[in-house]
């Protein structure tokens, strides 16, 4: 796939961003059964995308065979019916290989996430990127957060980098995105994307939106796709009351538990796929899982959530 179609489909997506938990068997090896359901699943529940092996899916915790296998696992899955973007990170030369691993999978795009600890230049950041997307012929998606922190004249100068086709922002900091979307609507001819990244993208995205970004990221699908389609079909319908109702009685419970644990981003999500029924195993080291008391917390939330689904709009006037 060549960026332009890829950046096309991505445009209109009719869906959120899926975002799948990597599935692991009782022996801790990656269970690739399981995860071409999980994957499935979420195509045919109305993902726009399936993003795999990135932060939620553990991208850390994977050697590059068991990366590959996974990426290739989530194209078969996928069966064509929507793109998958697969995660590559670290130094130069590991993003360029497991670029390179992820095309021979099959993959249709690149998420390129933060080189590995150091914080380095802007020439220097630059210069990673370009060389990631050089290494292929996929369009890559450059994950701004932690240490890949961009000032505007360097997003702009990726949006000239032949292959790059977006930028997904982990980092919330809204000024700085409204001076990024400016400066390359100023002096970059062409489209660029622009993804919410944040945990639980939910939570900020009505401020995103403002901004014009309006893909983004949706890890409650993993494990709540119905009230993640709810949402964006309430947002992309102007439906304030049905996203306040969602806003204020699910997605705050649960960043509020979220907050309780570090690396809950994944860990509580994961757990969140094990209540519905669907035994992806446990987060791999240095993560944790959550304790039970959080587990049942979640339950509930999930409960409500669903409740809420229910809910008559004219009840919350």
């Amino acid at each position: 796939m060549t960026p332009a179609p890829l950046a096309a489909r991505l445009s209109i997506p009719g869906g959120p961003l899926f975002f799948p938990v990597t599935a692991y068997g009782p022996d801790g090896s990656v269970d690739l059964d399981t995860y071409r359901t999980h994957v499935r699943r979420g195509v045919e529940a109305g993902a726009a995308a399936v993003f795999a092996c990135c932060g939620t899916g553990e991208f850390h915790a994977l050697t590059p065979e068991e990366y590959e296998a996974c990426v290739r696992a989530a194209v078969e899955a996928a069966q064509g019916r929507v793109p998958v973007v697969a995660g590559a990170g670290y130094g130069t030369a590991l993003a360029v290989r497991y670029a390179r691993l992820a095309e021979g999978a099959g993959a249709d795009g690149l998420l390129a996430m933060p080189p590995y600890l150091v914080l380095a230049g802007q020439e220097g950041l630059l210069r990673h990127y370009r060389e990631v997307a050089a290494a292929t012929g996929l369009p890559v998606i450059v994950y701004q957060r932690d240490n890949a922190v961009f000032t505007p004249e360097t997003v702009v100068e990726l949006a000239r980098t032949e292959g790059v086709i977006g930028l997904k922002d982990g980092l919330g900091d809204l000024d700085l995105m409204q001076r990024i979307v400016s400066a390359v609507r100023t002096d970059f001819p062409g489209e660029f994307l622009y993804f919410n990244g944040l945990p639980t993208a939910e939570q900020t995205q009505v401020a995103y939106r403002a901004l014009g970004v309006t893909l983004y990221s949706s890890a409650v699908f993993c494990f709540a796709p119905e009230i993640a389609l709810a949402f964006y079909r309430a947002l992309e319908a102007g439906d304030d009351a049905t996203v306040h109702r969602l806003l204020d009685g699910f997605y705050r419970p649960f960043v509020e538990l979220r907050a309780q644990g570090r690396g809950y981003a994944v860990a509580l999500v994961k757990a969140g796929v094990r209540l519905r029924g669907l035994d992806v195993g446990e987060v791999r080291p240095p993560l944790h899982e959550p304790g039970e008391d959080h587990v049942k917390q979640l339950a509930q939330v999930i409960e409500r959530g669903h409740a809420l689904l229910e809910q008559d709009p004219e009840e919350t006037k």
